[in-house]
């Protein structure tokens, strides 16, 4: 009867210890390690470095083919339906992860807009004038390119932002008729550039933001 007693305990207690390492488990899972997290920034930062890379060709070949000029410059026109990208240093280091990563999500969502509006005006305009371009990518597929690498920064930090809080991704990117208004064509086509210009400039940011997500990110 002993025997019987002993081997009962053991047998209980295994079934504890099994319940209690599928518990841990189950804990582990849903909270992801710091390597872990550590590897998704680092992966975002190289996607966003490779995007603006992207953006610098596209934005020399658009000055030359819209501006006339490879050489074109202006930094004094803004578009009141992009982000702003002036941010007071101490500031930008003061905010939380979640703050970070949820101002970035809606800051590309801005820009995917812009340039689906700008795209869909490019297209528009070469059917108008019957442009055939026989070799090489138009502007109106480079643009697309740039849409499809943010869409996958935007489905990158969705998945980050939801490891830190609750987080429903929102529906697939909608065109917003943006409130400026071209003037002339030469207007319309710098609007183009200013696009592409602040694009270029945002995604230095956006890679400085990941740079730092990742160091905070500890063994």
């Amino acid at each position: 009867m002993l025997l019987n007693y002993i081997r009962k305990k053991m047998t209980v207690w295994w079934r504890a210890l099994i319940f209690l390492c599928c518990v841990l488990n189950c804990v582990e899972s849903s909270s992801p390690s710091p390597v872990l997290q550590r590897n998704k920034y680092n992966n975002s930062f190289r996607l966003t470095r490779f995007t603006r890379t992207r953006v610098q060709l596209l934005q020399r070949k658009y000055k030359e083919q819209q501006l006339g000029n490879k050489h074109f410059e202006d930094r004094s026109q803004q578009l009141k339906d992009l982000p702003l990208l002036s941010t007071d240093f101490y500031s930008w280091l003061k905010l939380t992860d979640w703050e970070r990563l949820h101002a970035a999500f809606w800051d590309m969502q801005a820009f995917w807009n812009m340039l689906e509006w700008k795209r869909k005006q490019l297209e528009k305009e070469e059917k108008e004038h019957m442009v055939v371009r026989a070799f090489g990518t138009t502007l109106p597929q480079s643009i697309r390119h740039i849409q499809l690498d943010l869409r996958d920064l935007m489905s990158q930090v969705s998945s980050q932002v939801s490891t830190i809080s609750s987080w429903t991704k929102p529906t697939s990117p909608t065109a917003l008729s943006p409130q400026t208004r071209s003037k002339t064509v030469w207007d319309s086509r710098v609007e183009g550039y200013i696009i592409l210009r602040d694009l270029d400039l945002y995604l230095t940011k956006l890679a400085r933001d990941f740079l730092l997500l990742a160091s905070k990110t500890h063994l």
